[in-house]
């Protein structure tokens, strides 16, 4: 099983470790990001198998984030769990039609976080060997 690479981006350090402490495991490398243009440039660099973002950060808010990745070619297929404390259905939608994969409202629960990218990096790895040309 190959590492999976996971991009965590919230301007609060104590979210980004709770995140990081959930979804520990040996089979996953964390990058961590405070920012909206750290997300895009790191993003753009490692090219994560998924991306945990939150909506409102410094500089970028993740909701730009998210429309600007899907709109870059080699970031467009990557994953986005967009983890925030914008709850409002107009938010939701707001965040669909930027492009997150799906949706989870501070605060949130760990085990659920976890089924959220689990069933993400599931998702991405059947869409790849899908998209894989056949010999």
């Amino acid at each position: 099983m190959s590492l999976k690479k996971i991009l965590i981006a919230d301007d609060e350090p104590n979210i980004r470790l709770l995140v990081q402490t959930t979804l520990e495991d040996a089979d996953r490398q964390m990058i961590e990001a405070c920012n909206g243009n750290e997300v895009l440039e790191l993003a753009r660099k490692h090219v994560p198998d998924l991306i945990i973002l939150d909506w409102l950060m410094p500089g970028l808010h993740g909701i730009d984030v998210a429309a600007r990745l899907r709109s870059e070619r080699k970031t467009a297929h990557i994953p986005i769990i967009m983890l925030t404390c914008k709850s409002q259905p107009a938010d939701m939608q707001q965040g669909r039609e930027a492009g997150v994969s799906t949706y989870l409202v501070k605060p949130f629960s760990p085990m659920e976080l976890l089924e959220r990218v689990q069933e993400a990096l599931s998702s991405s790895m059947d869409n790849n060997l899908l998209n894989q040309p056949s010999t």
